[in-house]
């Protein structure tokens, strides 16, 4: 027996669709280059992504051929959000900070036919162009100045009246987007996603427990629209008509507050690190901006100290710990607490909440390790898999990379990680960033929080240095306040009491930055490549 239910297709038009039906005055805002505030309504943007789709369409575009986007955050990006899907393409997002010859190489390995450009993105374009064959390039004219001949204007080539537009017959597995990985291991990788996990992941990003995204919500995606759909936001957003508030190229920590506080944004989503240069900056000026009480700070990319969550704390703004990857489309686990968690002492709910949380509906996790799946103690490490409707099965055109996919149908994230007996998860840390001294374990995750909630420290990295006698011991690259001081004896003294003394760094290197990926993230290959001897050339001296 079968049921009696419709068989719709979970598809894109339906979100762009119902909000321009339901949510047609509700705000879209736009940071430009200049530090002006663009404004429109949903309505806009719908009849703009529907003109998009209509000329792509009359372009030639074929269905399931890419378009790629090499943008910030704004309007125009959440027109091909929706325009370039729904004529049937698929939107390829292009992140900006690679080098200019890895764009390139993904522009190819993907097979774009398009491209849509920002204006102040031309002289980016221009070092890698000659290595790319694309059929057109429309350029977003955000400052207003002339386009180039050699590339058409964007407003141009969506002026096109429509009304009439017909959507194009198309299956709920199609390709709608694709993002690459950050290649960090080697060649980036291309993930492809389909209308139906990404109404799939919109539908559970918005549940009251994930990330609760509703229409009474003014939302800040921080993370980048070019960087795993950032993070769903703009099509969960627009599916429950929620007010959206795009950045533009303006990413630094007081012009985000100036956009918290006059957007009166209740939901925002980034990296620790453009957490930690906001809490700084209201930690010196903490009656300067008036922000919604309680608003809702999204973390994810890399664990985020507890400090981090208790300095917010302070200031009556709530982070929310989670956990995701460009393979996961990309939410996987959200740390908001079981009712009877919340009753916890304080002491107690802070170190759930320092965790990244459960396992989203939908989605499933194990630990795997050497003795097999490893028990849900909150103790025994392995590494993290998953598998759910959203999570990819394998890569792009990439033939040398099904080793990240078990034989049973989980994708190896290369996390290590713990889930207690709650079924909370805690990254402790990467595979290739386990620290392993004596033949035991150290988390350089959890040193590298635990140090970052020292008060004259701003920023930690704790790396595997090779040693003579215990293969590798925990080195610490540390990064102080502004005006701050501190010694290794201090730091050493300030851990002591919090783990077991074969865990501490031997040694501390301070820095003025600690180098970033593309996304963020402590960039600890480099790292390692530059300190992977400390130790021997400390006792050689």
């Amino acid at each position: 027996m079968k049921g009696t239910m419709m068989d719709v297709s979970l598809t894109l038009p339906h979100l762009l669709e119902r909000t321009g039906k339901l949510f047609p005055s509700t705000e879209i805002v736009s940071g430009m280059p200049d530090r002006s505030l663009h404004r429109y309504t949903y309505l806009d943007c719908y009849r703009r992504a529907r003109s998009l789709a209509k000329a792509l369409q009359k372009a030639g575009l074929k269905r399931g051929e890419r378009v790629g986007t090499l943008m910030w955050n704004h309007y125009a990006h959440l027109e091909a959000y929706f325009g370039i899907p729904i004529s049937g393409g698929v939107l390829h997002t292009l992140n900006l900070r690679l080098r200019p010859d890895e764009i390139a190489y993904i522009i190819n390995h993907g097979g774009d036919r398009f491209l849509i450009v920002d204006d102040v993105l031309l002289p980016l374009l221009q070092q890698f162009q000659h290595q790319i064959n694309v059929e057109r390039i429309f350029v977003v004219p955000l400052t207003g100045q002339p386009i180039p001949d050699e590339y058409e204007n964007y407003e141009g080539f969506i002026s096109l009246a429509a009304e009439d537009f017909t959507y194009p017959t198309m299956e709920e597995d199609d390709a709608a987007g694709m993002c690459y990985t950050s290649g960090t291991t080697g060649k980036p990788k291309g993930v492809v996603y389909s209308h139906r996990s990404i109404v799939l992941h919109s539908l559970a990003s918005a549940m009251a427990d994930n990330l609760g995204v509703s229409r009474g919500d003014s939302v800040l995606p921080v993370v980048p629209m070019f960087h795993v759909n950032a993070w769903g936001m703009p099509f969960t957003a627009t599916m429950v008509g929620a007010k959206q508030v795009l950045p533009g190229p303006h990413l630094d920590p007081k012009s985000l507050l100036d956009l918290m506080q006059t957007e009166r944004v209740t939901m925002a989503a980034g990296v620790p690190t453009i957490w930690l240069g906001i809490l700084q900056m209201l930690e010196k000026q903490p009656t300067q901006w008036d922000l919604y009480p309680g608003m809702r700070m999204v973390v994810g990319g890399s664990a985020a100290p507890e400090s981090l969550i208790r300095g917010f704390d302070r200031h009556n703004l709530h982070v929310v710990h989670a956990w995701g990857m460009t393979e996961t489309s990309p939410m996987g686990t959200v740390c908001n607490l079981k009712p009877h968690l919340a009753a916890l002492p304080e002491e107690e709910q802070y170190r759930y909440r320092a965790k990244q949380g459960m396992p989203v509906p939908f989605l499933e996790a194990r630990i795997m390790n050497e003795n097999g799946e490893a028990p849900w103690d909150g103790a025994t490490m392995g590494e993290l898999q998953v598998r759910g409707p959203w999570v990819a099965q394998k890569y792009y055109e990439s033939p040398g990379s099904q080793d990240a996919f078990t034989e049973d149908g989980w994708f190896r994230t290369g996390d290590v990680a713990t889930i207690d007996p709650e079924g909370y998860m805690k990254i402790t840390d990467r595979t290739k960033d386990l620290i392993k001294s004596g033949g035991e374990w150290i988390s350089s995750v959890d040193l590298e929080n635990a140090l970052m909630a020292h008060p004259a420290v701003a920023e930690a990295a704790v790396i595997a240095a090779a040693h003579p006698k215990w293969q590798e011991r925990p080195l610490a690259v540390v990064t102080c306040q502004e005006g701050a001081e501190v010694t290794p004896e201090e730091l050493h003294a300030f851990l002591e009491p919090q783990f077991a003394k074969w865990w501490l760094p031997d040694g501390y290197v301070f820095v003025k930055e600690i180098p970033r990926t593309s996304a963020g993230k402590f960039l600890k290959a480099r790292l390692r490549d530059q300190y992977t001897d400390w130790y021997q050339q400390k006792n050689e001296v």
